[in-house]
């Protein structure tokens, strides 16, 4: 079984900048083998895709983060990371991360995910 555990979220104002973390562990294959995702959701929205890293090191960003925002991983430490710059109050969302060997996409079909990070920016 696969574990995700997101760290790094609070509150900021508009403006400022957070890193959040999702280390994994529990892989039955190697950490780069799994393509890893962020995704958000505020309080009565639907889930959205933030941002992916394939197998690869491909990267693919939502419309509404892109130039802002920088997803990474780290093989060695299982660990994903996305680097938020430039926050606005409309990113204001729990935050979580996602797993999946074979999807790899901005839509939230993965088969393992984090219990999520929440941030909040003010204005």
């Amino acid at each position: 079984q696969v574990q995700l555990v997101e760290s790094g979220g609070g509150s900021v104002q508009a403006g400022g900048s957070l890193r959040l973390s999702c280390a994994a562990s529990g892989y039955t294959v190697s950490y780069p083998q799994y393509c890893m995702a962020w995704f958000r959701q505020a309080p009565g929205k639907e889930r959205e895709g933030v941002a992916l890293i394939a197998q690869n090191g491909y990267t693919e960003y939502a419309v509404s983060v892109s130039g802002r925002f920088t997803i990474s991983r780290d093989n060695a430490k299982n660990t994903l990371y996305l680097q938020m710059n430039s926050l606005k109050p409309e990113d204001t969302a729990m935050y979580y991360c996602a797993a999946d060997r074979t999807k790899c996409s901005l839509l939230p079909r993965y088969n393992y995910w984090g219990q999520g990070t929440q941030v909040t920016v003010s204005s």
